[in-house]
């Protein structure tokens, strides 16, 4: 079984900082590109980021109204993704879903494995 496992979520002042990991079990890790996309409630869910390694470089790929504030990075020998977040703000609140799938595209529908999610709430 393929498993997506989400933790690090919790509630958090305004401006301070979380660090989401995603751990992942029943696939060989190293051959998929890992995403993170979050939904609030009533809203659409939004891509975050996304990581791949190929020939041997790691390549990032963030939302733009993100740049600078969240970083993704992933630890192969420990089959986890980690979304390390700063300067976090009320409007970044929702549930964070990792996703595993063959490219680092930002639409929902590339990655094929999801996680259960994690809450994140930043509050004023």
């Amino acid at each position: 079984q393929v498993q997506l496992l989400e933790s690090g979520g919790g509630s958090v002042q305004a401006g301070g900082s979380l660090r989401l990991s995603c751990a992942a079990s029943g696939v060989t890790f190293s051959g998929y590109a890992m995403g993170w996309f979050r939904q609030a409630p009533g809203k659409e869910g939004l891509f975050v980021a996304a990581i791949r390694r190929s020939g041997g470089s790691t390549y990032a790929y963030y939302a733009d109204s993100l740049k600078g504030r969240f970083t993704i990075s992933r630890d192969n020998a420990k089959n986890t993704v980690y979304l390390q977040m700063n300067s976090l703000k009320p409007e970044d609140t929702a549930v964070y879903y990792c996703a595993a799938g063959p490219t680092p595209s930002s639409a929902r529908d590339e990655y094929q494995y999801w996680g259960q999610g994690t809450q994140v709430t930043v509050s004023s």
